[in-house]
This record gives C-alpha cells, structure tokens and sequence, in this order.
C-alpha cells in the first residue's frame, strides 16, 4: 500500500531528502544559527527571553565531577527527563516516571540503580549520542503531563507535534505518537505513529507507522483520525514565531501539549525527516513553492498563519482528496 501511495503523490510533489538539503536546508538555513537549534540548552534559553513556554530545566550536567552531586537534586523531583543537549532522533533520552529508594523507576516500568545512571550521565558527556560525536552535555527537565485528548492514542510517553515551517508559514503538520516499539518515545524512526494534521482546522487525517498508512493505533486499537487538536491556534502561532527566533527559513518545530502548562516548545529541528508527507498523503513541494512565490506580501505572524490555513487546509489540498477516494 505504502508503494502505491508513494507512487501516487510523487505525481503530486513529493520532497526527497536531496532535494530538501540542497534546495531547502543549504539555502535557507544559515550554518552560524544551527547551534540555536542543535544545542537544546540554546534553544531553550532563547525561547524564554522571547516569551515562549518550555519545560522546565531543573539542572544541567556539563562536566564529570557534577555526576557525583546531581542525585540530592533528582530527589527533590519523582519524575523527570534527562536528555542530551545535542541528541537527535530521541536517542539517549531517559525518561524517569517515579523513585523507589534508591531507584529511578523507567516509563516502561523497569528500575535503573544510581550507579546506571551515573553511567548514561558519562556517556551523553562524552558525546556517544550528539550530534557528529562532539562532547555533550546532559540536561534535566521537567517530564510533561500529556493532555488528557491524546490518552486512547498513545502508549505510554508524550505525544508531541511536528509542524514544518517554511519563511514562518506552516505549510505541514502531524502528531507524533508513542508506541509499545517505541517504548513510550514519540519518534517515528523508533516506531512511533505519525497522525497527519489539517492545518486549517487542526483535525488529524490519518497516520503512517514504518512507512505503513494506518488508520488505528496499533498498541490500542482507537482511531487516530478525526481528532481535533486543542489550542490550534497558539501552535501555528508558536511554530510561526519560531522563523524570527532562529532565522532559520526551513524548519521543524517539536510542541507538547502539557494537560496544565499548556503548549511548550520541546525542540526545534534544522533537518525535519519527510515522512510527514505520507502522514499528510500529500507533497510539500506545492506548498513551499507557494510560500516562496508569496511571502513577501505576508508580513504579521497572522498573515502568515491566515495563508497556510486559506491554502493548505484539506478542502484546498487536492491530492489528499483525491488519494482518500481511490
């Protein structure tokens, strides 16, 4: 199936990972900001002074010796995620759900001793999951409680959303959502789903799960279409902001949606992964293509966001409709 879906919006733009690095990436992503978004403690410290929520950073380890210490600091928190600052693709976060005297108890229910962590502390120091290898350093944060709406489509971890921005439009969306193969983790390159998303009314179209068109949640059996994502607005206008905060022209921003905080940027991506396409059955390159024929008459925030939704909502979007009907 997936083979024929491919076929089909290929016809209709699809965006190949070379094209996107040379016409996209390479153009519009000036290399001196990709720290602002490689480096999750920049990231964040930028998004604050600009007014914009993230979780919180209850503390950092950026050298061996604090290892030692930064255990009196986790007691005062039963939950919480610790992550490379310079990861990708989820690899190397650990994510802590609740303490058993000496224990951290995982998402998945198994217990890690101090002694283990210590030693996943050593390795994001010393680079095992950055970003080209380069040292690291390890940030602890707040662990997100997921908004109640995403409870019978996820399996265990936070659902998070991809929005693709392009010159501050969004021109594509989708919710990622945790899995059994996951283990709890909204990426897809580990077996998370992927829900495309409307952007004009924020309804979820239908999924892809290793390149495979769902329809259904494979750990819980609910349906994944349909759902109409709350505070839509505030999340294109978050992900729409995001051009000014980087100056980055082609981006992916990562946003949770926190049952009592509300939305938070978790991460921001220089390099988005394409499988948005499939989730979405439909090409970016129409949309960015769009974009660039008119965005310089787009000149708010509102503007821009007002676009997106006039042009790239499904009523608009010919090649979704026409694949559902075949």
């Amino acid at each position: 199936m997936i083979t024929n879906v491919l076929k089909q919006i290929s016809q209709k733009g699809i965006m190949g990972i070379n094209r996107r690095n040379a016409e996209y990436i390479l153009i519009y992503n000036t290399r001196k900001f990709y720290p602002l978004v490689d480096d999750k403690l920049l990231t964040k410290q930028r998004a604050i002074r600009a007014g914009i929520s993230v979780p919180e950073l209850y503390g950092t380890v950026e050298i061996s010796h604090q290892i030692r210490q930064i255990h009196e600091l986790l007691h005062e928190h039963k939950e919480f995620v610790v992550k490379p600052a310079q990861g990708s693709g989820g690899d190397g976060i650990v994510i802590v759900s609740g303490q058993s005297k000496n224990m951290y108890r995982l998402l998945q229910g198994t217990l890690m001793s101090r002694e283990e962590l210590d030693y996943h502390f050593s390795n994001i120091l010393s680079g095992i999951y950055s970003l080209g290898g380069q040292p690291d350093k390890a940030l602890i944060e707040y662990y997100v409680q997921f908004d109640p709406l995403f409870e019978k489509i996820t399996y265990l971890g936070v659902p998070d959303i991809r929005i693709i921005v392009f010159l501050g439009v969004p021109v594509m969306a989708m919710v990622r959502l945790p899995t059994r193969m996951s283990n709890g983790k909204a990426n897809l390159h580990q077996g998370a789903v992927g829900a495309g998303i409307d952007i004009s009314s924020g309804t979820t179209l239908g999924g892809v799960w290793h390149n495979e068109i769902i329809t259904e949640h494979p750990d819980t059996g609910n349906t994944v279409t349909g759902l109409v994502i709350p505070r839509w607005e505030k999340l294109l206008e978050i992900a729409s902001g995001c051009y000014e905060l980087t100056g980055l022209g082609y981006q992916g921003i990562d946003i949770v949606l926190d049952k009592d905080k509300g939305p938070l940027i978790l991460e921001l991506n220089a390099r988005p992964g394409l499988n948005i396409q499939i989730a979405n059955k439909a090409g970016l390159l129409p949309r960015l293509n769009l974009v660039k024929k008119y965005h310089k008459s787009l000149g708010s925030i509102d503007d821009k966001i007002a676009f997106a939704r006039d042009h790239f909502g499904v009523e608009n979007n010919q090649e979704f409709m026409l694949l559902n009907d075949q």
